[in-house]
């Protein structure tokens, strides 16, 4: 079992950035790919961003994509999303995500979840 938890968000203007991170605990002696969802309010969970175990693979939205750069530093047992360029639209609650390390780097099979972090952007 792991245990995630999620820091960093807050409020920005669109234009702006931010960052949040992940932190990993429990059995870290395991590989685990990393993501971020986001959920708005009203709206379904929506894949944002992955990254595999050893940080060799990463994988974007269409939606982030040239606007969000996710990374891990894994002697922290963390992960990272900054977010630039920001748009009142990636307003949601983000939430971190882990799974075994699998071949390669998707949007799904993730089994453990954070509680979220508000990002809030105004226009």
């Amino acid at each position: 079992q792991v245990q995630l938890e999620e820091f960093g968000g807050g409020f920005a203007q669109a234009g702006g950035s931010l960052g949040v991170s992940c932190v990993v605990s429990g059995r870290t002696d395991r590989s685990y790919d990393m993501a971020w969802f986001r959920q708005a309010p009203g709206k379904e969970r929506e894949f944002v961003s992955a990254i595999t175990w050893n940080g060799g693979r990463t994988h974007y939205s269409d939606s982030v994509k040239g606007r969000f750069t996710i990374s891990r530093d894994n002697a922290k047992n963390t992960v990272y999303l900054k977010m630039d360029t920001l748009k009142p639209e990636d307003t949601a609650v983000y939430h971190c995500a882990a799974r075994y390390a699998m071949a390669s780097v998707t949007d799904y099979g993730y089994e453990y979840w954070g509680q979220g972090t508000q990002v809030t952007v105004s226009s």
